[in-house]
């Protein structure tokens, strides 16, 4: 799975899109669309690091349709929440806003399926810990 590189990219990405945002937007953009820029930018933050902590635990559990399926729910829900909020913020599109929920609903289903995984897995996961 390529979640390790989608994570590093997205985390890459995230630290590049927040500083233009915070130093190339800020004269820019009203503060209500700053907001909602800086937003996607901190949730693409939150969510590469997602991707990057189900890549480690994907070499535990290789086989492990839950962590296939959060990775690619989390890296969705990065396309979909920050890149339509990174949109509305820059395009003033307001009908992008309307594809943000989408995205939520990605990443809070990664984490339920992430969430699940654990719980089925916690002696493998402690185990490694030792």
């Amino acid at each position: 799975m390529p979640f390790l590189l989608l994570g590093a990219l997205s985390a890459l990405v995230g630290v590049a899109m927040g500083a233009f945002g915070a130093h190339g937007l800020k004269a820019i953009l009203s503060p209500e669309l700053l907001t909602i820029y800086q937003t996607g930018a901190t949730y693409q933050m939150y969510h590469a690091l997602g991707l990057i902590a189900i890549a480690l635990f994907h070499r535990q559990a290789p086989d492990s349709k839950l962590l296939h399926w959060a990775g690619w729910l989390m890296f969705i829900g990065i396309l979909l929440f920050s890149g339509s909020l990174y949109l509305l913020a820059l395009l003033s599109l307001k009908w992008l806003g309307m594809i943000t929920p989408l995205g939520g609903v990605c990443f809070i289903t990664a984490w339920l399926l992430l969430s699940i995984f654990a719980a089925k897995h916690h002696t493998i996961l402690a185990h490694h810990h030792r």
